[in-house]
């Protein structure tokens, strides 16, 4: 059976409450029906009590002894409900019975098998009759039986099934239906998240679906989705902006190579021309090349699944010699005095990955920005269970209006005043990024033509 998800609500709601309410009615079936029989057989059980002192013992007949009294009554009052006596001697032989039972006789039971209490017919009417042992002497004589009718109590009964089943159907049929408005009710927040989410896609990942009033199940899903949808936007830009940095950044150098090489193919050259365009060529080559990397390095920083894939730990102090040592050419050709200095008292250990990251880029500025003959000052401590790295260099200092910018993508501070200067401007946007993902921090002092110092707060 194929339904829509409000039917199946409906559904669902309407069989729990058409389970809950069929108890409900049995029950009180139940209730009635015993209530009847039990103020039945309590009349039955007093009716009996009040006989049995009427009843006369005469050698081996049993009779009762007022039975002419019960005749004038008869004839003065009308019965509405008549209460039957007999009297049967201990053979089930009938000894005497009351004046309303005329020709007829109430039926004789085995009381062990039907109980004290129990339904018979009279003229195929049911009634109810009660059967008690007459005894002497400790020797049962006979049975002292009542009956009463159960007509009446019967087409009561019968009057409240059917009303009770005749309700029940109505009531389901009722409750169907406002069952299935209260379900659609319940699930116009959901019509909204997907008319919503039908709305968005890939160039309008801007919207969000709008959050209940109740903060319930349907708001956690639509707190979710938006969620989901700010995620997705993010990875969509970050998309778009590594598409975006890397045609602008690989334009230039490509248009430049291009053109290196049709000038080379145009008419022969000298072997020395040759040499030089061609190491022009790969120059240019390795700085695609880097930038290309460092785009990946970006574009893999922005992804917050791979956090967890770089937790490997090393001590800072081996993490700045082994930067210092893979950079010791230019340090030598500039003729630049590194000092480093640890006063840290707390465990030296960061994250491998993104101190690397972190490091290798204020690093290498340190030594590019540096003038020859310089000195950087490197120095490591640690306050309040953090560890600070301080890089201090002598080099050309940053304008402060630039300061806020150096960790923008592709941003170099008076890159055409030092073209001889090689980069980029991500290594700082590396720097920033790889400290986001471990909450580290990164503090900037410059002064122009006197130098930077670059702090970070492990």
């Amino acid at each position: 059976m194929n339904l829509s998800f409000k039917n199946r609500i409906a559904l669902h709601y309407m069989i729990a409450t058409a389970i809950i309410v069929a108890i409900i009615f049995t029950i009180v079936f139940i209730v009635v029906k015993e209530t009847m029989y039990n103020n039945i057989d309590r009349d039955l059980t007093f009716e009996v009590s009040k006989h049995s002192g009427e009843i006369k013992l005469l050698n081996n007949t049993i009779k009762f002894s007022n039975k002419a009294e019960w005749e004038e009554i008869e004839h003065r009052e009308i019965q509405i409900n008549p209460v039957f006596i007999q009297i049967m001697d201990a053979n089930g032989k009938v000894m005497d019975k009351s004046p309303n039972l005329k020709n007829d006789q109430l039926s004789f039971k085995d009381v062990n098998k039907f109980g004290t209490h129990f339904n018979a017919f009279l003229k195929d009417k049911t009634i109810r009759q009660i059967q008690k042992p007459i005894e002497s002497k400790g020797e049962i004589k006979g049975y002292l039986i009542a009956a009463m009718s159960l007509e009446s109590s019967i087409m009561v009964l019968n009057k409240l099934r059917n009303v009770l089943i005749l309700s029940y159907l109505i009531l389901l049929s009722v409750l169907y239906f406002i069952s299935r408005y209260l379900a659609g009710r319940s699930i116009i927040p959901i019509k909204n998240i997907t008319n919503t989410t039908n709305r968005i896609t890939k160039n309008n990942l801007n919207e969000r679906v709008e959050l209940p009033i109740y903060k319930d199940e349907l708001y956690d899903l639509s707190s979710g989705i938006n969620k989901l949808l700010i995620r997705i936007e993010n990875a969509i830009e970050r998309e778009r902006q590594f598409t975006s940095d890397a045609s602008h950044e690989l334009r230039t150098p490509l248009s430049s190579l291009r053109g290196t090489l049709e000038v080379l193919i145009r008419k022969p050259r000298e072997h020395a021309e040759y040499k030089e365009k061609i190491t022009y060529s790969l120059t240019e080559i390795d700085k695609m090349t880097e930038t290309i990397e460092q785009l990946l390095v970006l574009a893999r920083l922005d992804s917050s699944s791979n956090k967890l894939n770089f937790n490997e730990t090393v001590l800072l102090p081996t993490l700045v010699d082994d930067i210092l040592l893979r950079n010791n050419k230019d340090i030598t050709f500039k003729n630049l005095s590194i000092h480093l200095k640890t006063d840290a008292t707390k465990d030296l250990l960061v994250k491998k990955y993104y101190a690397n990251l972190i490091l290798e880029n204020i690093i290498n500025n340190a030594i590019k920005y540096s003038k020859d003959n310089a000195s950087i000052h490197i120095s490591i401590s640690s306050s309040k269970n953090r560890l600070i790295c301080k890089i201090q260099d002598e080099g050309i200092g940053i304008k402060p209006e630039d300061i806020s910018n150096i960790f923008n993508h592709f941003y170099r501070s008076d890159a055409l005043d030092h073209k001889d200067i090689l980069g980029n401007g991500l290594g700082l946007s590396i720097a920033q990024k790889s400290a986001q993902a471990i909450n580290a921090t990164i503090k900037v002092e410059s002064t122009i033509n006197k130098g930077s110092v670059f702090t970070i707060i492990f």
